[in-house]
Parts: C-alpha cells; structure tokens; sequence
C-alpha cells in the first residue's frame, strides 16, 4: 500500500509539471507528449484523409477556404513575431482543403492541416462565414488542444499500473493514427467524442481573435452560430451533458469577447 501511494504521489507530480500555456489565452494544460512526437503522425494521416476524401480543387468554395485559411495563417504568424516569438509556428506545415461531403463540420490536425466539408458551406455563406470557422479551427491547432487531448488519454491510460512507460518509453513512439484523430476531433464519425467544452469555448474565443487578426470582421461569429442553431433545427443535446457548449451559451461568450475582438480588427485595418 505504502508503495502504491508513493507511485501516485509520483506520477501527480510528473503530471502536474508536464503542462505548458496555452497562448493569448495564457491556460496551463497538460503536455505528456511534445508536438515533435504527434505532427508526423499528424501529417501522414491528413494524407490519407486526402486520398480516401474527394477533395474538392478549382471551385470558388475550394479557393475560398485556401484564400481565408493563408491569411489567417500569415495573420497569426505575424501576431507570433511581434509578440517575440517567431520560431512558435516553425513546424506547423499549413494546408487547407475542402472535402466534397455533405457533413457539417470543419477540422484541423495538429501542425495545421485543415478540412472543411461541403455541407458546412452554405451556413458559412460567404468569406467571413469561411473566417469563424477557420479561425476557430486554427485555434484548436495554435492552442495545442489535441495534444492536450492526446496528453490527457495518456494519462488516463496510464493511471498507477504502467507510471514507468509514461516516465519512460511510453511515449517514446509518439501516438498512433487512431489517436491523432481523436485527438484532432475529426473522428466523431467513429463514435469518439469531439474537443470538450473547455476546448471549444477556447477556440471560440481564440479564433474570434485570429478572424480580427486577418482582417475580418468579427461581429460575423455571432451570426454563423445563429446560422447553425437555425440549421439543427433546435435539436441539441442539453448542455450540461454535451462536449460542446449550447449555441447560446456561445453566441453569448462571443459577444462578450467582441471588445477585445473588435480592438484587433481595427488594428488590422490600420
């Protein structure tokens, strides 16, 4: 018994110092896994998005979504160097693309590749549609939510029986394909539950911000989501029991935001 709690005690503390800060936000998060381990998984596996999706080139919907994600992209490169950090964004291997699939949803792998999917189009409507969806979605990369995620599963997996392969070889190989997806939050289809709450309200704000740091009009956001509460048709689980965060409470955290958002906009403009 004492041993079992000398373990715990040890792995508490390997876990609470394994945590980085999320940035603009400034949250700690848990960080068991380094980017170097999970963006070349990360990367081969947008490849085989690529090669089983039909992805979608020439239209003005597919130069749309490559037009707004490269200058929200350059956006955010920018920010980084003036906040004095420009090597944060050096592994990042930007990519978007638009699949031909009536799904509404949009999602973005660790290091930056990015998907967005037909059905998502005509409730974004035009280019500033494009930019909350984008930005939110670029949020989610910027912000390392999927590692986190990965990190998280680690952790849980781990737990007291196997402390030693998360101190030691556990994550030498880095993680599989599965993991990576889940961890991007692009495998719902398979029954695996989306970015939590938490992550969510965090790429909502962030990418409310990078929109504004692009050039476009933030005062957007609110109405996508309007757009998209129009377009379930009110069906939405409560709350309280749903890893995303209702479309009011949302809309509601986006206005809320709009001030600092609305600064950043007219910085842009500047």
């Amino acid at each position: 018994m004492k041993k079992l709690i000398v373990i715990s005690i040890i792995f508490i503390a390997f876990v609470g110092i394994q945590c980085s800060s999320v940035p603009v936000s400034g949250r700690s998060q848990l960080s068991l896994v380094g980017n170097d381990k999970i963006f070349p998984t990360s990367f081969e596996q947008y490849e085989v998005v690529k090669k089983e999706g039909n992805i979608v080139t020439g239209t003005e919907q597919a130069q749309m979504v490559k037009r707004v994600g490269v200058r929200i992209q350059r956006a955010v490169e920018q920010y980084f160097v003036d906040l004095g950090e420009p090597r944060y964004l050096d592994d990042y291997q930007w990519e978007f693309n638009l699949i031909d699939e009536e799904v509404v949803n949009a999602w973005c792998m660790p290091g930056g590749k990015v998907a967005f999917y037909t059905g998502i189009m005509p409730i974004c409507q035009n280019e500033e549609g494009v930019a909350v969806v984008m930005g939110h979605e670029i949020a989610h990369a910027i912000a390392n939510h999927g590692r986190e995620r990965i990190s998280q599963q680690y952790a849980a997996q781990a737990g007291l029986g196997i402390v030693g392969a998360v101190l030691g070889a556990g994550t030498a190989a880095g993680p599989g394909p599965e993991l990576i997806m889940q961890g991007a939050g692009a495998a719902t289809s398979l029954g695996i539950l989306a970015f939590s709450r938490k992550h969510e309200s965090e790429a909502d704000k962030l990418g409310l911000y990078f929109m504004a740091m692009a050039g476009y009009d933030p005062q957007h956001a609110p109405k996508f989501w309007e757009r998209m509460a129009a377009n379930s048709g009110g069906e939405q689980p409560p709350e309280f029991t749903s890893t995303h965060p209702s479309h009011d409470t949302r809309i509601s955290d986006l206005n809320a935001n709009m001030p600092k958002a609305m600064e950043y906009y007219r910085k842009s403009k500047n």
